[in-house]
Formats: C-alpha cells, sequence, structure tokens
C-alpha cells in the first residue's frame, strides 16, 4: 500500500511539474529599461553582479517594503548586489507619473538604488525582462502582485523568486544573495 501511495504521489508531482525549457539565448544583462529619470538603462551595465528585481506601486499594502529594499541595497551594494525597482500599474495601484513616483520614493523612503519607469510586468504587455523571466524560469517569476521579487545571478539568469509576502530582509533573501555575491 505505501508503495502504491509513494508511486501515485511521484505521478502527481510529475504531472504538475513546471517544464519551462532554460535555454537562455539570452542574459538578464542583453535588456534595456528605461530609468525613472528618462535616460536608457543598458543592463549590461550590472553585467558580473546579482540584481533583485522588484515590481514596485506607490498605494500597495506592500509599499512599506521599500524600506527593507533601501537596506538590503545600502548592506549590499558595495559587494556585488543591484536592486532595481520597477514601478508598475499593472495592478492599478501605481501613480500616474514617473516624476510623482520618484518624488514619493524619495520623500517618503529616501530610495538611492536604481529606479525604472513605470513599466508593464505581466500579460502580454509586459516589458520583454518578464517575458524572458517566464519563459526561461516558469510561471513563479511572473509577478501576482506588487513587490514579487526576482533574483538574478552573476550569469545573468533567473536564480529564485519571492512573492509579494516574502520581505526584503528576509533571512530566505539573504542567505540566497550571501551565495550570489560569495
Amino acid at each position: 500500500m505505501k508503495k502504491f501511495i509513494f508511486a501515485g504521489l511521484v505521478l502527481i508531482m510529475f504531472f504538475f511539474k513546471n517544464y519551462t525549457s532554460a535555454n537562455y539565448d539570452k542574459v538578464f544583462y542583453d535588456f534595456k529599461i528605461n530609468s525613472i529619470s528618462g535616460e536608457l538603462i543598458d543592463l549590461r551595465e550590472y553585467e558580473n553582479k546579482a540584481v533583485l528585481v522588484v515590481n514596485t506601486a506607490s498605494y500597495c499594502g506592500f509599499t512599506k517594503q521599500y524600506e527593507g529594499l533601501q537596506k538590503l541595497w545600502e548592506k549590499y551594494e558595495s559587494k556585488g548586489l543591484i536592486v532595481l525597482g520597477i514601478p508598475s500599474d499593472s495592478f492599478n495601484q501605481e501613480k500616474k507619473s514617473n516624476e510623482d513616483v520618484k518624488k514619493f520614493c524619495e520623500i517618503n523612503f529616501d530610495i538611492s538604488f536604481p529606479m525604472t519607469a513605470i513599466t508593464n510586468v505581466k500579460g502580454e504587455n509586459a516589458h520583454e525582462i518578464f517575458k524572458w523571466a517566464e519563459e526561461n524560469y516558469g510561471k513563479s517569476a511572473v509577478p501576482k502582485w506588487n513587490f514579487h521579487k526576482i533574483l538574478i545571478n552573476k550569469d545573468g539568469k533567473v536564480e529564485d523568486t519571492f512573492s509579494s509576502l516574502t520581505k526584503p530582509m528576509s533571512q530566505k533573501i539573504i542567505s540566497k544573495i550571501d551565495r550570489l555575491i560569495n
């Protein structure tokens, strides 16, 4: 009976396995994205660094995570981590202009890590970074809500993803970052 149950569980796990192929025709550093100030960010600037990509929003219940993201940035910037905030209105919780988002982040959270222009992060209008992450890592790379986190390793590939519930300074994220930058 135990063998039957075990075989059934293995079959179920096999059935629900995510079969995304990680061919990585491109890596994270092959992309470009507009900054919140209007300049083009060539992600090659971040080559050989770990990058925590976070879709953010000003009117979200998780907006206080900006504090943790800034702490993470301050702690790890000199060690090779980039925190990249990507404001998004994909969940209808972002301000309407890049200038308003920038001002909000600076005044309320003293944000100094790089921020992009307001960007779609899901669906057919998602920025190519998010489409690439899904194609190569699977559905867990698709933001389900604001403050979803995608950790990119030094090779420019998705290392892991973290839900909105996972705080930036959580041990789960910190331990992954420590392994990547050391």
